[in-house]
C-alpha cells in the first residue's frame, strides 16, 4: 500500500444498498415487474435518507447526510462493527445535517492499489433507530480515490580539501572551514503488501483464516540512490483497543513466533518476510504498519542492512558516510537528513467456521434463500429439544425396567436353592468299620 503525501481526490464513489428485508419473487400469473416496482416504491418511502455527500480528505472520509425528519435518532456505523465499537456513532435528537467521519486506516476501511494512485474503500451502515435493525436501515458502498505526487529529498554535502586540513592544522585555525552543497532526489515511491503464499505467485490476501501462510513485503521503486532499512512495524486491530509490535526499531523481531526477520534484496529496495495469518479475538480486520528510513547506498548509509540481529539488537553499524569524489582526492563529508516513511495494509482474517458468515456478504440487500427439497424433513429447535428431552426419559426408563427385571430374576433363583435337605456334612458307614467285625473261632 502506498504512502506518499496524498494529492487531489480523483474519485469518489457511492453505492446504495438496502439492509432491510427484500420481497421475495412470485411466481404463476403475477406481474413480478410489478412487483418490483411495488417493492421499490415501498423501500424509498421508508428510506429517510434524502441526500449523500462525500468527502475524501488526507486521513478520513467524511459523510454528509440529510434526512427527511426534523430530527435523526439512530446510529452509523461501518458494517460488521456495530456491537460495542469505537467507529460506530450514536446521535440523539441531531438537527440538520448529519456528519459521520470514517478514518482510513482503520474501522473496516480497506484499500487496494490502482492506476496512478490508492483508493480506500468501505460500507457504512445507516440505521435511524438506536437499539433495533428496521427495514429503514440503508448500507452506502463509500470509495475515495488518492493520486500520489512526487516528492523531493534534499541532504547537505560539506565539501572538504585535504590542502586546507593541512593548513588548518598548521596554523591552529578553522578559517577555511568547509564549503556547503546541497543535492536533491525524488523520493522514491514506497508500499506494503499482504500476499497468500509466496509473493512470486502474486496473489494478494484479503480474505484470510487464521494460520495462512501469508508474505509481507515493503518495497521501494527500484532505483540507485536510495536504499531502506524497515523498522518499528506493528499490528493494530483497527478499532484503538489494542495492538501488538512486530519488528523493533534496530529492524529485529520482538516475537519470533508472531513474525520473523525480514529478507532484504540484492538493491535494498525490497524486504519480505513469512508468517501465519493471525487476529484479534474481537475482530477480523488487522492492520499492519512498517516505518521505512531510507539511506543513501552509495555513501555507506545503508551499512546496516539487512541487520544481524542478537536478542533484538542490530550489531551491524553505519559507518561514517565519506565519499571520495574527484581525482584531487577531494572528500566530501555527507550530511544525512533522515527520511522516514509509513507504510500501512491490512486485511480481513477470520475463523475457519466463519468464512461464510453474513458479515462479510458482498451484497447487503440479497436475503439468504434456500431452495425447498421434498425430501428434506424440517423441524424447529424448540420441537426438536423437545424430542431429544422425551425421547432421552424413554430411553432412561426403558434402562431402568431392564435393570428391574434381572433383579427379579436373581432373588427367584435364591428362593427355589434355600430348602435343600441333603445333607453335606462327614459320611461314615459303620458297616466296614474295622471294630464291628467279628472273630471267627
Amino acid at each position: 500500500m502506498k504512502s506518499q503525501s496524498v494529492a487531489a481526490q480523483l474519485a469518489a464513489a457511492l453505492f446504495l444498498v438496502s439492509v432491510g428485508p427484500s420481497a421475495g419473487q412470485l411466481i404463476g400469473e403475477f406481474d413480478t415487474n410489478a412487483l418490483k416496482e411495488a417493492a421499490e416504491k415501498e423501500k424509498d418511502k421508508n428510506d429517510i435518507v434524502v441526500d449523500v455527500g462525500v468527502l475524501c480528505n488526507s486521513e478520513d472520509i467524511t459523510l454528509t447526510l440529510t434526512v427527511t425528519t426534523d430530527f435523526f435518532n439512530g446510529m452509523i456505523y461501518p458494517k460488521g462493527l456495530s456491537k460495542n465499537s469505537t467507529c460506530m456513532t450514536e446521535y440523539i435528537q441531531q438537527e440538520g445535517i448529519i456528519i459521520y467521519v470514517l478514518p482510513l486506516r482503520s474501522c473496516n476501511t480497506m484499500s487496494t492499489d490502482v492506476v496512478d494512485g490508492i483508493e480506500y474503500f468501505n460500507t457504512v451502515v445507516v440505521q435511524p433507530h438506536r437499539k433495533l435493525v428496521t427495514n429503514q436501515g440503508r448500507g452506502y458502498h463509500v470509495r475515495c480515490r488518492y493520486q500520489t505526487q512526487e516528492k523531493t529529498l534534499t541532504n547537505d554535502f560539506n565539501v572538504r580539501f585535504k590542502w586546507a586540513d593541512s593548513a588548518q592544522n598548521r596554523q591552529g585555525i578553522s578559517a577555511l572551514g568547509t564549503t556547503p552543497l546541497t543535492a536533491t532526489a525524488a523520493m522514491p515511491a514506497s508500499s506494503m503488501r499482504i500476499f497468500y503464499g509466496e509473493a512470486s505467485e502474486g496473489l494478494v490476501a484479503e480474505n484470510v483464516k487464521i494460520g495462512d501462510p501469508l508474505s509481507l513485503v515493503v518495497s521501494i521503486d527500484e532505483q540507485d540512490i536510495y536504499g531502506m532499512h524497515v523498522t518499528e512495524c506493528l499490528v493494530r486491530d483497527g478499532l484503538g483497543w489494542s495492538e501488538q509490535g512486530l519488528i523493533n526499531g534496530e529492524g529485529c523481531p520482538e516475537d519470533y513466533e508472531i513474525m520473523g526477520e525480514f529478507e532484504y534484496s540484492a538493491s535494498k529496495t525490497t524486504a519480505l518476510v513469512h508468517f501465519q495469518a493471525h487476529k484479534f479475538p474481537y475482530t477480523s480486520s488487522v492492520y499492519y504498519q512498517c516505518n521505512v528510513k531510507l539511506c543513501i547506498k552509495h555513501a555507506g548509509g545503508c551499512d546496516q542492512v539487512p541487520p544481524i540481529c542478537e536478542n533484538g539488537v542490530n550489531i551491524v553499524r553505519k559507518k561514517r558516510q565519506v565519499v571520495e569524489v574527484d581525482e584531487r582526492n577531494n572528500a566530501y563529508d555527507l550530511v544525512e537528513r533522515e527520511e522516514t516513511i509509513k507504510v500501512y495494509s491490512g486485511l480481513y482474517v477470520n475463523e475457519a467456521q466463519d468464512l461464510d458468515d453474513d458479515e462479510f456478504a458482498e451484497n447487503l440487500d440479497q436475503p439468504d434463500v434456500s431452495v425447498y427439497d421434498p425430501n428434506t424433513f424440517c423441524i424447529s429447535q424448540r420441537s426438536f429439544a423437545i424430542g431429544i428431552a422425551i425421547a432421552g426419559l424413554i430411553l432412561m426408563t426403558a434402562v431402568v425396567v431392564a435393570i428391574m427385571i434381572l433383579v427379579s430374576k436373581r432373588r427367584r433363583k435364591n428362593l427355589s436353592t434355600t430348602g435343600s435337605s441333603i445333607y453335606s456334612g462327614p459320611y461314615t458307614n459303620t458297616a466296614y468299620s474295622h471294630s464291628s467285625m467279628s472273630r471267627r473261632s
